[in-house]
């Protein structure tokens, strides 16, 4: 009798217990087309400043002195757009942005493994990273660069745990900058060099991919991107500032290259999506 009633019961269990659960388990197998959106924050440095080369052999760690000898830039640097010409009225920090997008991808499935690639495309508002420097003149100047677009490939691998897929993900990224400099300065000349830029870098993230209906899915993950634009100069020349203004000395009296210190522009990314596989 007891044999019998643990017979009935693993049959039980075996039909109206297990049979549920393994038709939880979800292929991942095959292609996939997906929106998504997010906020994004750049990865400001904080201690960033301007880099000068007063001989102009392309080295910028040159000290821009006054006619006294005293560094014309001693007044320091801040993080953001300036809200005045001294230090002492601070600055903006860079705004938080947004971000949205397409993708498409395809994963295979080995077991509860899952690999695939997927090849996304960003537009951004508000994706911006400045710095400034402040001189004696008194006067600011800043540089300021603008993430339009972004295309990435990245591969990804993650666990499959029911109807959810735990990954991490990385690749290459290619953006489109803006660089723009302005200046509180209206003596000197300033003509800058390497105008809006390609920027080449990589992405690296992870995120949860879950299944609301057979081919419908819905995402959250944290994408962290790095390019390294070329090099965007400043060239301060004469302008109607006299011959002893600090960046046309002798013996140099051509001009003086600027350039900020950090040439990456990182970003940090958080977003949600949806995905419709085939």
């Amino acid at each position: 009798m007891i044999k019998t009633i643990s017979a009935a019961a693993t049959a039980l269990l075996l039909t109206g217990v297990a049979a549920p659960a393994l038709a939880q388990v979800q292929d991942w197998s095959g292609p996939y087309i997906g929106v998504y959106g997010g906020a994004t924050q750049t990865n400001d440095q904080e201690d960033e400043r301007l880099g000068f080369d007063r001989n102009l052999d392309g080295r910028y760690g040159d000290t821009v002195s006054t006619a006294a000898g005293a560094n014309a830039f001693s007044p320091g640097s801040c993080d953001g757009s300036p809200n005045g010409v001294v230090p002492s009225a601070g600055c903006d920090s860079d705004a938080k942005g947004a971000e949205g997008g397409v993708r498409a991808g395809y994963d295979f499935q080995f077991g509860s493994f899952v690999v695939g690639a997927v090849a996304e495309y960003s537009g951004f508002t508000g994706a911006e990273d400045s710095v400034t420097s402040y001189s004696t003149t008194p006067a600011s100047y800043t540089f300021e660069r603008k993430l339009d677009n972004l295309a990435a490939i990245r591969g990804r691998i993650g666990y499959a745990w029911g109807p959810a897929l735990i990954y991490g993900t990385g690749g290459y990224a290619r953006g489109d900058i803006a660089n723009q400099f302005y200046t509180s300065n209206t003596a000197n000349s300033f003509t800058p060099r390497g105008d809006d830029d390609k920027a080449d870098g990589y992405q690296a993230g992870g995120g949860v991919e879950y299944m609301l209906a057979p081919n419908l899915s819905v995402t959250g993950e944290y994408i962290y991107t790095s390019l390294e634009p070329s090099e965007y100069i400043v060239r301060v020349g004469a302008g109607t500032a006299p011959a002893t203004n600090p960046f046309i000395l002798p013996p140099n009296t051509t001009g003086t290259d600027m350039i900020r210190s950090n040439g990456r522009f990182g970003l940090h990314a958080v977003r949600i999506g949806m995905n419709y596989r085939f």
